[in-house]
């Protein structure tokens, strides 16, 4: 059997894959693990992303009061700008929400007549002769999934009931798990460093705080970017006469949170809602979208995240492509704050594979 250092190596992630796949197999093992952390990831990750939001303004009011009285006073703020959202955005986009309701018959009428003088035009009738498919099986295709759908209606509704009763619990649990990452955050990096070599604790402190620098970079300057272009987005469908701008701009804002992809994902709601009004309202919120992405990319980005997680776009692209696949929408808005900090853990584990293999020459 082969015994060198390569070999070794590829024996070992055998070895672990190899257990991994056995755990799988014993349910009463692996099944209460992966139960456990969907039980706590959701309340855990609200929790550290508020956590880096907050961290710097308990920071700078600690040094004049206890940390309890400053975290105290940050819920008390958040609280209260919450509480004055509501009472000024709340009503408008009550207001909007209805409307949309209302109209949402008017939209369908509408898009059914474009269809059908799509599907009549002379573009689809040369189609139709020089393909051939039959277009009532689609339909027919298409009314069968629909009654299946209908006919899971009842489960459908158990599972939303469900899923409100999972977001009440994670909404209060978070506020206790976030008091206590603020307040006793500090003592998680000693806490870690307890289980290394006393040798490699220096480097051990140096990776974990590139790794929470790497994560409080990418979150706050995420969030700052997106309530921007949320504000920008908003600006500019006022302008342009869109309606429910308010709303179009708030999913804007929600999906810029996904790089790259994120911005076009948004821009598809106020393009729709556009196109009732004509062409030319969607050719002008196009635009506007175009150069709102442009001046984030050229000025707020930059001055509010800098270059410090140097991903090339092409990168976060395929990082973001499969992440889509394994966790859909939760997967793309955590692929790249992951992808960052296994970064930093591979740029570090190699540079000191490197410096021991050269010390091991040079001995």
């Amino acid at each position: 059997m082969p015994t060198g250092k390569y070999f070794r190596i590829g024996y070992a992630v055998a070895l672990i894959l190899l257990i991994i796949y056995l755990s799988t197999l014993v349910d009463f093992i692996f099944t209460p693990l992966v139960i456990l952390v969907q039980t706590i990831f959701a309340p855990i990750a609200l929790s550290g992303v508020l956590f880096y939001l907050f961290r710097p303004v308990v920071k700078l009011l600690a040094k004049k009061m206890p940390k309890v009285l400053a975290i105290a006073i940050i819920y008390l703020a958040f609280i209260g700008l919450l509480t004055l959202a509501v009472i000024l955005v709340g009503p408008e986009i009550q207001r909007q929400f209805n409307s949309l309701v209302d109209m949402l018959p008017r939209f369908i009428n509408q898009a059914q007549n474009f269809y059908n003088d799509f599907m009549q035009s002379d573009l689809m009738q040369r189609f139709y002769e020089n393909n051939s498919f039959n277009l009532e099986d689609i339909i027919q295709n298409v009314g069968n999934y629909l009654t299946n759908e209908l006919s899971d209606i009842g489960s459908n509704v158990v599972g939303f009931i469900g899923a409100i009763t999972n977001a009440v619990i994670v909404i209060g649990l978070v506020p206790f798990i976030l008091f206590y990452m603020l307040k006793e955050g500090e003592k998680a990096p000693q806490f870690l460093l307890r289980f290394l070599p006393s040798k490699q604790r220096t480097e051990g402190k140096r990776v974990l705080s590139d790794m929470d620098g790497a994560l409080a970079n990418f979150i706050q300057g995420q969030i700052i970017v997106s309530f921007c272009v949320g504000v920008l987005v908003y600006i500019a469908y006022v302008i342009i006469g869109v309606e429910y701008s308010l709303i179009l701009a708030i999913i804007a804002m929600l999906t810029n949170l996904i790089p790259f992809i994120g911005p076009w994902i948004g821009t598809a709601p106020g393009v729709i809602v556009a196109l009732f009004d004509g062409w030319f309202t969607a050719l002008l919120v196009v635009g506007a979208v175009v150069l709102i992405q442009q001046f984030e990319s050229l000025f707020i980005s930059p001055q509010v995240m800098g270059r410090k997680l140097a991903l090339h776009p092409i990168t976060v692209i395929f990082i973001l492509l499969i992440a889509a696949n394994f966790a859909g929408l939760i997967g793309m808005l955590l692929a790249v704050p992951t992808y960052a900090v296994l970064k930093v853990i591979v740029s570090h584990t190699y540079r000191l594979v490197r410096l021991r293999y050269k010390e091991a020459h040079d001995d």
